[in-house]
């Protein structure tokens, strides 16, 4: 009895140390809430929703609960890491994926469960991307803010200084696995340049 209540208390301890990812602040704006900055945990949720219904337009068989899963936790290194906008200047992603990869090992060592190791090993596989559904999540965790800054007027692509060129290389996964979204995508940012929301370049 003991031990069961134990494993309780220690899942419960592990939800409210991940609750903190509501406090993890992005730079995109939430229109619809009077244009405050969306956080981490808003993102997973959406980009969770998101994977159901942009699925059809992928060219990929993949396991979508797992793919839903992966997109709820691929942020929960942020806790301890923080955010790094898209197209920040003298990131070095180096040393960013090595500070989350502290992150991950330490909510692991700090919360010994079955299902938290689950988690860590879905982030290790998101980071990896050499399966469909790591792949998948990673176009689907790009395609949100490319939505969020079009339904926005160019929301943080005009304080970033943004360019087509860039948007594109950050997205060119997409290019091979859904040549429709692609193809969406794209008219997009024409119509963020004709607005003067990106540069054409």
């Amino acid at each position: 009895m003991t031990n069961y209540v134990d494993e309780i208390e220690n899942s419960f301890a592990f939800l409210r140390e991940i609750d903190k990812l509501k406090s993890i602040y992005r730079k995109a704006k939430i229109k619809s809430d009077g244009n405050r900055y969306e956080n981490s945990a808003e993102h997973s949720w959406h980009a969770a929703l998101a994977a159901q219904v942009l699925q059809n337009y992928f060219e990929l068989d993949v396991d979508i609960n797992k793919v839903i899963q992966m997109l709820l936790v691929h942020d929960l290194v942020e806790i301890y890491a923080g955010d790094t906008p898209a197209f920040a200047e003298n990131v070095n992603y180096t040393e960013q994926h090595n500070t989350e990869l502290l992150a991950i090992e330490n909510l692991a060592n700090k919360f010994p469960l079955e299902q938290v190791q689950k988690f860590k090993n879905l982030w290790l596989e998101y980071e990896e991307l050499a399966t469909s559904e790591s792949k998948f999540a990673l176009c689907i965790d790009r395609i949100m803010p490319i939505m969020q800054n079009i339904h926005n007027y160019g929301g943080s692509w005009r304080e970033f200084n943004v360019s087509k060129s860039k948007l594109q290389e950050r997205n060119k996964l997409l290019k091979e696995l859904s040549p429709k979204l692609w193809q969406f995508v794209n008219q997009q940012f024409d119509i963020a340049i004709a607005n003067g929301w990106i540069s054409a370049e």
